[in-house]
């Protein structure tokens, strides 16, 4: 049930006008430009850093700041358990034609996929966001701490009101709930994925009353009827990523937001092509030759195997091969700047509230 007081106290525990926040996509797509004018709007702007070396994170963050003094937040990956690596062979067989494809060299697996998650941590904490927030999991308790020792809030994402117990367990301060509209990757981490399969208007209610700390709406959020949908369903805050996709300040390229602007409801599906982990995105070339063929590598070895080839990709607007990121709620993205959209939903949520409640 909506607590009409929800949304007004974690706005003012936010900093911000509106608890309005944009999702941390990694790979690029939440440049400094983004974030800032995210939160110069009133919402809270984020930076997806996961795959970010902590040295590039400071400067993201100092770009940020040049741009705004007002709260924002920097997302990481939380560290996985080790895998033992497969045979790459298949997958850089097939890999290798699409490099060809593409004006590249043959691939190569890097021997660290991942950068270092303590060197990024205390980069994060060098840059002092407003928010440190994270998925996949949760980080050991002393980077927690850490964070929380220094007035920086701290929100994990759960798929499920089992993981959303872990993270309350853990003390952070807010939960996202990812429902499993959500487009990129997948935040699982409490058994297996399909468990984490949980719509956004099912997953909400139930997380709300499982936990005591504010829960935050993700997933299939594109308008203010989604957000006023959201605090009726007792959320105290709504993430949104693919709404922002097609912004003018997203660095998406230009043939993303193109197929972002004729896809529907259905033109996304989860795979795990991209990064060996579940992701929901927009199916091209890449994510069914690797599919067909099994040559899907864990995490993060598949991550490094495509790498090269995603980024290459998007720069020659080539969506065969690029990671096109989308949730189910695409059907609904517009074009124009982040402080139109971030004001857009401002008084379309106002707006539907007025026409439920009188």
């Amino acid at each position: 049930m909506m607590d009409p007081q929800a949304w007004r106290r974690f706005a003012e525990r936010l900093g911000v006008e509106h608890p309005l926040i944009q999702a941390p996509m990694a790979g690029g797509l939440t440049p400094p430009e983004l974030v800032a004018a995210v939160s110069e709007a009133g919402g809270l702007g984020s930076l997806g850093a996961a795959y970010v070396q902590p040295e590039d994170i400071v400067q993201q963050a100092r770009a940020v700041r040049a741009r705004t003094s007002r709260p924002y937040g920097i997302n990481l990956f939380a560290p996985q358990p080790a895998v033992a690596p497969a045979d790459p062979g298949p997958t850089l067989a097939i890999l290798e034609r699409f490099h060809a494809a593409v004006g590249l060299p043959p691939p190569v697996i890097p021997a660290a996929a991942m950068p270092d998650f303590a060197k990024q941590v205390e980069a994060v904490l060098e840059a002092a966001p407003t928010v440190f927030s994270f998925t996949f999991g949760i980080p050991p308790a002393p980077v927690l701490e850490t964070f929380r020792s220094r007035g920086i809030l701290v929100m994990g994402t759960a798929t499920n009101v089992r993981e959303a117990r872990a993270l309350e367990a853990a003390g952070v301060d807010a939960i996202v709930a990812q429902g499993s509209e959500a487009g990129g990757h997948r935040g699982s981490f409490g058994g297996s994925f399909d468990a984490g399969m949980v719509g956004t208007m099912a997953l909400v209610p139930q997380m709300v009353d499982a936990v005591r700390v504010p829960v935050i709406a993700s997933g299939g959020i594109m308008d203010g009827r989604g957000v006023a949908a959201a605090r009726m369903l007792g959320a105290a805050a709504v993430q949104l990523g693919t709404a922002f996709l097609r912004c003018q300040e997203s660095s998406a390229a230009a043939a993303h937001k193109a197929l972002l602007r004729e896809a529907r409801d259905e033109s996304s599906r989860i795979t795990r092509a991209f990064s060996g982990r579940p992701a929901r995105a927009i199916p091209n070339e890449l994510t069914t030759t690797l599919e067909e063929a099994g040559a899907i590598l864990p995490f993060p070895q598949q991550h490094g195997a495509t790498r090269t080839l995603r980024a290459a990709a998007s720069k020659q607007n080539d969506t065969r091969f690029m990671a096109l990121w989308a949730g189910q709620g695409i059907g609904l993205s517009r074009e124009g700047s982040a402080a139109d959209l971030v004001r857009a939903l401002v008084a379309e949520t106002e707006a539907a509230l007025s026409s439920v409640t009188g």
